[in-house]
C-alpha cells in the first residue's frame, strides 16, 4: 500500500475560480447595510393611559391578541434579517424603525430567533404623539459605537394653533466601523388632512434638521449625514427638496420610485415615502472610511398580497379593521455602504 502524501495541485481554470469565490467573499464582507422599515402599528397588547392605543388589546377593535402580537415579531424580525443579506453576506448594521410603541416591543422583537444572536442594541425616546408611536434605530453593537444622541422635539402647529403632537426626530452620533457619522431616523406629519393642506409640517420638520446640522457643524468638521424615515412625501416633494437645495446630500433613491414599484401603496397609485439620504462625502473614496455602492426597496414576493385586487402590494397586518397577518403597508428600504481598506 502506498502511503506516500501527495499534493494536489490546481489547474489554472480551478485556481481562477477559487480566487474568484475569495474575492467576492472578501469584498461582500467589506459591505454594510443601512436599513429603515417602517412597521405598522407595533404595538404591545396593554393599554396605557396616556396614549390612545385601546383599539391594539385583546378586547378592543382590532382584537390585538398575545398570538396576533408573537406573529407580527416573528414575520417583522424575520424580513429584518435578511435584507441586503445576499450582498453582504451580514444582517443590516442599522436598522431605522417607525411606529413603534416603546421598548417592550423592542425588546420583544430582539428576542425573536431570527435577530436574537446578533448582538443588537436599540435607541428609543417617548416621543408626544398621542398614539405613542415613535422612531428608534437598532444597531449592531459589533460595528457600531453611540457617541451621544437626543430626541430633537418637532414644533409644528395645526391651523386653528393647537401644536401637533407629532413624533420627534431621533438623532444619533456615533461610530460606525471607527468612522463618526451623523444618523436622523424620522416620521415625519401624516397627510391624514391632505398632502397639500399638511405639507407645511413636512417642510417645517426638513428646517429643523438643517438647523440642527448648522449647530453640529459648528463642532465637526465636514460630518458626513444619514437621514432615514418615513417622510410622508415622495423623493421630489417640497420638502425632500428642502434638503437637498442645501447641497449637503445625496439622495440615491430619487429613481426607485415608478408607477410600478414604491415602498407604499396607496388606492393603487405607488410612493417612495421610506427614503434614506446621505451625505456627498460617501460618494468618495478614502481608506478606513465608507462609501456609497447600492440603494433598493426590499420587496421580495414573501412581503407581497399575493392575489386578488392588491396582488403586489404590502402583505398588511391588518385593512381596516379585518386581520389580514401580513407584515406592514410599507415596504424596507435599504443603502449598502463599502468599507474601503
Amino acid at each position: 500500500m502506498n502511503t506516500e502524501n501527495k499534493t494536489k495541485v490546481l489547474g489554472p481554470n480551478t485556481w481562477r475560480k477559487l480566487k474568484s469565490v475569495l474575492f467576492k467573499k472578501s469584498r461582500h464582507n467589506s459591505l454594510f447595510t443601512i436599513a429603515f422599515y417602517n412597521l405598522e402599528n407595533l404595538f404591545d397588547t396593554l393599554h396605557h393611559a396616556d396614549k390612545l392605543d385601546k383599539n391594539y388589546t385583546p378586547n378592543g377593535l382590532l382584537k390585538w391578541t398575545p398570538e396576533r402580537y408573537t406573529s407580527k415579531l416573528h414575520k417583522l424580525a424575520s424580513t429584518i434579517a435578511k435584507i441586503g443579506v445576499k450582498t453582504a453576506d451580514k444582517l443590516p448594521v442599522l436598522i431605522g424603525v417607525s411606529e413603534v410603541e416603546n421598548k417592550t416591543v423592542l425588546n420583544d422583537l430582539l428576542k425573536v430567533d431570527a435577530l436574537r444572536n446578533e448582538d443588537y442594541g436599540y435607541l428609543h425616546y417617548d416621543s408626544p404623539d398621542e398614539r405613542g408611536i415613535d422612531t428608534a434605530l437598532i444597531y449592531n453593537k459589533h460595528y457600531f459605537e453611540i457617541i451621544a444622541s437626543e430626541a430633537i422635539p418637532l414644533l409644528v402647529y395645526n391651523l386653528d394653533g393647537q401644536q401637533d403632537m407629532t413624533r420627534d426626530i431621533l438623532y444619533v452620533h456615533g461610530s460606525l466601523n471607527g468612522e463618526e457619522i451623523h444618523v436622523f431616523v424620522n416620521h415625519w406629519p401624516s397627510r391624514r388632512d391632505g398632502g397639500i393642506e399638511t405639507a407645511y409640517k413636512r417642510i417645517k420638520a426638513a428646517e429643523t434638521i438643517i438647523s440642527f446640522m448648522e449647530i453640529i457643524e459648528q463642532k465637526h468638521q465636514q460630518p458626513k449625514y444619514i437621514i432615514m424615515g418615513d417622510f410622508n412625501d415622495d423623493p421630489k416633494a417640497e420638502s425632500i427638496e428642502k434638503l437637498l437645495e442645501t447641497q449637503r446630500f445625496f439622495h440615491p433613491m430619487k429613481r426607485l420610485l415608478t408607477t410600478k414599484r414604491g415602498s407604499a401603496n396607496y388606492k393603487f397609485n405607488w410612493s417612495l415615502f421610506d427614503q434614506i439620504i446621505i451625505s456627498h462625502s460617501f460618494l468618495n473614496y478614502k481608506k478606513k472610511a465608507h462609501s456609497y455602492t447600492t440603494a433598493n426597496i426590499f420587496d421580495p414576493e414573501f412581503l407581497k398580497e399575493f392575489k386578488g385586487r392588491y396582488k403586489g402590494s404590502p402583505f398588511r397586518t391588518y385593512v381596516g379593521s379585518r386581520y389580514m397577518g401580513g407584515y406592514s403597508d410599507h415596504f424596507p428600504v435599504y443603502i449598502q455602504l463599502k468599507l474601503n481598506n
